[in-house]
């Protein structure tokens, strides 16, 4: 029996997530997510596929988030005609947030388009459109946990409750061996955290050969409060925007991040902990998501308390594209709930636009921030920003609050690992950064692992799980982008951040002639010259943190 396991996303990087698992009868994806982060990863969305999508038997999906789920369309588009299995909930909230990601697409690729004709570039199509996706969910089969099915020749599978979003599953594959022992593997979607407000705690059971366990918040402990202690830091923030008397921006994921957050911010104003004021939700994809939490309510905890947050005085959705420039015009102390969580597309990048150069202005970061993601850059500190192709100053409040996080800090993926135990051959850690990834490979190793079986793999790379001990490379394939550029700044963003450096320093020079000068310098630097000679004058000085821009704005 021969088993390999492809690494097509997710590897070294948070993003993209996709598996490939192949038998001699079967080759099955798990996940078929969207690449997020740098310009360089997100093209990887636009390429073609690293095999035939026409291939591939069945999909096995652990969520709903775009970055596990979005690219499912596009798969069935080129060619997919095999069965999408999940959980019914999972189900669910993919009917409506893949057909709004093929909304955004096909928006944002027209203002795209928009931006080339005048340059005299070629037009570009989207990934798919709203159609595609209304196609791809067509396929979809919801399932209930724990419950085995058979979604290929010789493999069997069921879904375990991950705690990490509505639906979200660990999914156990059993693939049938020649000598009548199977050869099982757990992937483990994203695990949620302890303390989540509207989950119960990740289950899964042991006794794996392999184990692929996301890495998010390797290394990191979050010392995360309880329920009164959440509230609490989120109290805090609110009350210091609100003395400030202006908005407060939440970039919040719409599906599930925005429903805990409204949650927790009606509470906190009905026991008169935070000043009132109203909460617009903005974000269409949000309210679908609410009315399929309140349809789903009695599996969550605090099922309750959602339903009667979102019929709060307090709470107002807004739908349409004029609804949401029509907050720009509100003054006083607001909060406008928007997505995307890590600011990269949808209304929020409106509304950051319209504030960022407010000093009255807080915008609180409340989940985790991909590199070379626009919220990773206000996060570290940006003073200046390219929204939409326009440079916008700062001034605002950056603030962060990770206790909403849907992610296992470091401390709880190693317990959820050891309730794993005992795992007979290879722990792959996917879906995180590099140096979190390396934290927990060694918090790992005090569990007995070997570390030379604890594998971090690389973007494409390709494993042999047949053999009795740990797994090994089967081949090296070559990377579809060179692997030291995932979950980096790219040229992209340091082409951008030059530009800003370059205004910036125009602007701070004193006189016209001042000017010239650092303009022939970056003349000569461009023609090869080696740029010295500038007449004894010294170049003005740069202000403010490097990696300063979203970098990756068409």
């Amino acid at each position: 029996m021969s088993v390999r396991l492809t690494f097509h996303g997710a590897a070294r990087t948070v993003t993209g997530s996709c598996y490939l698992v192949e038998t001699a009868a079967a080759r099955v994806l798990v996940d078929c997510g969207m690449f997020q982060g740098s310009k360089t990863e997100r093209e990887l969305n636009y390429r073609a596929f690293p095999f035939l999508p026409s291939t591939i038997t069945a999909v096995l999906l652990t969520h709903a988030h775009i970055d596990h789920a979005g690219l499912l369309p596009k798969l069935v588009k080129h060619g997919f005609t095999g069965r999408i299995h999940c959980t019914g909930a999972t189900a669910d909230l993919c009917g409506i947030m893949l057909p709004d990601s093929g909304s955004i697409q096909e928006m944002e690729v027209k203002q795209l388009n928009q931006r080339r004709l005048k340059r005299g570039q070629e037009e570009v199509e989207p990934i798919y459109t709203q159609e595609d996706a209304m196609a791809a969910l067509e396929h979809f089969e919801g399932h209930g946990f724990e419950t085995w099915i058979t979604p290929a020749p010789g493999i069997r599978a069921r879904f375990w409750n991950a705690g990490h979003l509505l639906g979200s599953a660990s999914i156990e594959v059993e693939v049938e061996g020649d000598d009548g022992k199977p050869l099982r593997i757990l992937f483990s979607g994203d695990i949620g955290p302890d303390n989540k407000m509207l989950h119960f705690d990740p289950e899964a059971p042991n006794h794996f050969d392999y184990v692929i366990c996301e890495s998010t918040y390797g290394g990191r402990d979050r010392f995360e409060r309880s329920e009164d202690g959440r509230r609490e830091i989120l109290a805090r923030e609110v009350s210091a925007a609100a003395k400030k008397k202006g908005a407060l921006l939440i970039p919040s994921f719409a599906v599930e991040r925005t429903q805990e957050l409204v949650t927790d911010l009606v509470k906190l104003m009905d026991q008169g902990q935070v000043p009132k004021a109203t909460i617009f939700i903005d974000s269409p994809l949000a309210s679908k998501a609410t009315a399929i939490f309140a349809r789903h309510a009695g599996e969550l905890q605090h099922g309750g308390d959602l339903t009667r947050a979102f019929s709060s005085p307090y709470v107002r959705s807004t739908e349409s594209v004029e609804e949401s420039k029509a907050l720009a015009r509100f003054s006083g102390f607001r909060i406008i709930v928007s997505a995307s969580g890590m600011c990269e597309a949808g209304r929020i990048r409106h509304h950051l636009k319209n504030h960022l150069w407010q000093p009255s202005t807080t915008v609180l970061l409340a989940g985790f921030q991909a590199e070379g993601s626009l919220g990773r850059i206000l996060q570290e500190g940006a003073k200046t920003v390219t929204i939409m192709g326009e440079t916008i100053s700062v001034k605002a409040a950056i603030r962060q609050v990770e206790d909403y996080s849907g992610h296992a800090d470091g401390p709880e993926l190693v317990q959820w690992v050891k309730e794993r135990l005992p795992i007979g051959r290879t722990v792959f850690l996917t879906h995180g950064e590099e140096e979190g990834q390396r934290a927990l490979a060694q918090d790992l190793g005090g569990l007995g692992l070997p570390l030379d079986c604890i594998v971090i793999p690389s973007l494409d790379s390709v494993y042999e799980l047949s053999g009795e001990a740990c797994a090994y490379l089967a081949e090296q394939t070559k990377p579809r982008i060179d692997p030291t550029m995932v979950a980096r700044f790219d040229s992209h963003n340091d082409m951008a951040d030059l530009i800003l450096d370059i205004r910036e320093a125009v602007d701070k020079a004193g006189d016209e002639k001042a000017r010239g000068v650092i303009l022939r310098r970056l003349r000569r630097a461009l023609s090869g010259s080696d740029g010295g000679g500038d007449g004894g004058r010294r170049r003005p000085p740069v202000s403010g943190p490097s990696r300063r821009s979203r970098g990756f704005e068409e």
